[in-house]
């Protein structure tokens, strides 16, 4: 182990004022890996780290600490191996470089052990996952727990037809998959996102589901997409399935996409029935605010959806039923977004349209 910090790091660097003291840190723990003096390297992420949690084995020597507005970075050093904790929000990668393969493991090992912070998720709550290219990390996946109602408490919330498709599919299990595609398309407001939250919790005992935040990119970029549809990950390890949502992709999959998103269309069809998705327990679950005969007719052939859904409006009936109360509905009923404004004691003329945001609008989207 080097006596001066400055003589531990055999790195030279050319910095100027775009560069933060992290991106210092991060750069010279490459020294002894990029000079081979510790060939080996392994690295791990945790999603959730516990409070307190250090992530320094015993004996390290702290060479340089960093801490910016989103993230902070410690590197370390004890005898044969060198190691680096970059931490953001509640998550962190901690990565070792070292002499040998198994020092490498072993100290990650160390330096990891107990520090993820994982509590009992309450029964009302299920975990997802979410995707995003981050321009630091590239591909990235982290996890949250989401409430999620049970279908019994939330099937009032859709009109009769749209209620008995979705029995079905709430009690599939992987013996009933045909099709990989799941399609609800509807007005927007009429609980499309609050169906997918439901099914994620009738279906955590075999599938894991990931919300994908930037859809227009994964399908326009190769790498993101194979690191998504074939990188293993601890649930399809294990043989469960996995549901990848996209939300509002109407230009994706509507009736000229082929024109205006490129290979973006054929690259979704070929992850759920292409050789892209064979061998993979992968289903792809797709939101939009399209009429059906507006969408591509390769998205809708029979046979490629495992159910298509169309997310209407309650009727007057229903939505009185709702709501309790006949005030402010109308004769052509309601949807869930208006009834919540008008529990709330907003007009529905004063109903701002949806487009996902505000407070309560990822509640019946």
């Amino acid at each position: 182990m080097s006596a001066n910090p400055k003589d531990a790091l055999p790195i030279r660097l050319n910095v100027d004022d775009s560069d933060s003291p992290s991106d210092v840190v991060d750069a010279l723990f490459l020294g002894r890996f990029a000079t081979g003096e510790q060939p080996y390297s392994h690295s791990s992420s945790i999603d959730r780290v516990r409070p307190g949690a250090t992530m320094l084995p015993a004996g390290a020597s702290v060479l340089r600490s960093a801490r910016d507005d989103d993230r902070s970075a410690t590197l370390a050093e004890g005898d044969g191996w060198t190691l680096l904790v970059s931490r953001w929000n509640r998550g962190a990668d901690v990565t070792v470089t070292a002499v040998s393969s198994e020092l490498a493991e072993k100290t990650l090992k160390e330096a990891t052990d107990g520090a993820a912070d994982e509590p009992e998720p309450e029964p009302s709550n299920v975990t997802m996952g979410f995707w995003y290219v981050s321009p630091r990390r590239g591909p990235h996946r982290t996890t949250r727990q989401i409430a999620a109602g049970t279908w019994e408490e939330v099937r009032a919330n859709y009109t009769a037809p749209v209620s008995d498709a979705m029995d079905r599919l709430m009690k599939v299990t992987p013996d009933d998959i045909a099709g990989r595609l799941l399609l609800l398309h509807g007005p927007p407001g009429t609980g499309k996102t609050s169906a997918l939250r439901t099914l994620a919790r009738s279906w955590r005992d075999w599938c894991q589901v990931d919300c994908v935040l930037d859809p227009e990119r994964l399908f326009n970029d190769v790498g993101y997409l194979m690191d998504i549809a074939i990188g293993e990950d601890e649930g399809t390890a294990k043989g469960r399935w996995r549901l990848l949502l996209l939300e509002d992709c109407d230009e994706l999959i509507r009736g000229e996409a082929k024109h205006t998103a490129g290979q973006a269309l054929s690259r979704l069809l070929n992850l759920t029935d292409g050789l892209l998705g064979q061998g993979r327990n992968v289903l792809v679950g797709v939101t939009t605010n399209e009429d059906l005969e507006r969408l591509h007719p390769a998205v809708v052939r029979p046979g490629r959806c495992l159910a298509r859904i169309e997310v209407g409006p309650l009727t007057r009936p229903e939505a009185v039923s709702w709501l309790g109360t006949e005030q402010g509905v109308g004769r052509e009923g309601a949807t869930l977004a208006e009834l919540y404004a008008l529990r709330r004691g907003t007009p529905p003329a004063s109903v701002p349209p949806q487009t996902g945001g505000g407070t309560d609008a990822g509640l019946y989207l």
